[in-house]
């Protein structure tokens, strides 16, 4: 998948005239009977307005309409196609006509979802599934968590996210996370990174609801295990971030920073695009090494003139008694697709330990004076 954040829209071009061409092409070398006319009709006309989601989910539904035969027939040639695709993200239109058109032939279309998501992940097509029947389709996905594929584990995690980016958000697990714990205490041990990745970003979206849920779970962990001490931290960076007191003592880090701290930001003022740069400097005062987790908050300024924070995290550090630590973290102040800059006093907080230690500020000029 691209990223967590909204999909940027030339990622569209993924689904483009040339590929839709490409695939009515080796669907008519599969099946003779594709109306390939129908296809390209239904796929091109109107291309140009619509989202990548909205091209993805529409390549799915002409396959439906362009593809003679029951529902499995056509998940039988679709079967066929998937390794002719070339692309994992072009692939995910295969689960979404299975999440379309399979939802009253349950147990075929779990199946053909595990084949597909080999070829192009299947999150985002399982979760109608679940929705329709929580019990049977977890039941089906605890079985995915013991699959030697990395990709088949993966989905067993990734497709039951309370929260996943682009999918249909899971109420019932918002509310209770409790059904897919025992997926992800099957995949805590993972030896796939990438499943690994999915099991922390999953615990994350726990985080958000039930805090507490999660961290008294993972206490109970054995986290001098590599692989279960990777999922736990990256599971609480959320928390961390925000200096929650349970979060910061499972990992060294519940103890007041005992240190003097200096921030600082240069240039103080800057034009959109041009590169902030932030020192700190951090001096213990203990006569103890310190264990230290270092984040900034930037307060953004926004359209009506209030503001809004967000913690990026920095570096950690363990820093000896009466040593001193000196920081320089440098970023490009652009616009992205989740984030528009406006101008503006902007403060910056230096955070330790969960705790707010130091500040300065940097000017972003307004669109008149950057020149």
């Amino acid at each position: 998948m691209p990223s967590e954040a909204d999909p940027p829209a030339q990622l569209k071009e993924w689904f483009n005239e040339a590929r839709h061409r490409s695939i009515a092409r080796e669907l008519g070398a599969i099946s003779p009977r594709f109306d390939e006319k129908t296809f390209l009709k239904l796929t091109l006309d109107g291309l140009a307005g619509r989202s990548l989601m909205q091209r993805l989910n529409q390549c799915a539904l002409a396959v439906n309409e362009a593809l003679p035969g029951t529902f499995q027939q056509k998940v039988r040639v679709l079967q066929k196609l998937a390794p002719r695709l070339g692309h994992e993200f072009v692939a995910v239109f295969l689960g979404d006509f299975v999440a379309n058109f399979g939802l009253d032939d349950f147990d075929f279309s779990m199946e053909a979802l595990r084949f597909f998501t080999v070829f192009g992940s299947s999150e985002f097509a399982v979760r109608p599934f679940i929705v329709a029947d929580q019990k049977r389709a977890l039941r089906i996905m605890q079985t995915w968590a013991a699959h030697a594929d990395e990709k088949v584990r993966r989905l067993a995690s990734e497709g039951s996210r309370p929260r996943l980016p682009w999918g249909m958000r899971l109420s019932s697990l918002v509310r209770d996370p409790l059904p897919t714990w025992t997926i992800l205490e099957a995949l805590k041990d993972d030896g796939s990174l990438f499943v690994r990745r999915s099991v922390a970003n999953h615990l994350n979206d726990i985080t958000k609801d039930h805090p507490e849920f999660v961290l008294q779970r993972l206490e109970a962990w054995d986290l001098d295990q590599a692989h279960s001490a990777w999922i736990a931290r990256h599971a609480c960076r959320t928390l961390i971030k925000r200096g929650h007191p349970r979060a910061l003592k499972l990992f060294g880090f519940g103890k007041k920073a005992e240190v003097a701290a200096t921030l600082a930001a240069s240039p103080p003022r800057l034009a959109l695009g041009e590169r902030l740069t932030l020192s700190a400097t951090i001096t213990s005062t203990s006569t103890r090494t310190q264990r230290l987790v270092i984040d900034y908050v930037v307060h953004y300024v926004k359209a009506r003139g209030v503001s809004a924070e967000k913690v990026f995290k920095w570096t950690e550090a363990d820093l000896p008694a009466k040593a001193t630590l000196d920081l320089a973290k440098a970023q490009v102040i652009r616009d992205f697709t989740t984030r528009k800059h406006h101008a503006g006093r902007h403060r910056v907080e230096l955070q330790i330990n969960g705790e707010r230690m130091a500040e300065t500020v940097f000017v972003l000029k307004p669109a008149a004076d950057q020149r």
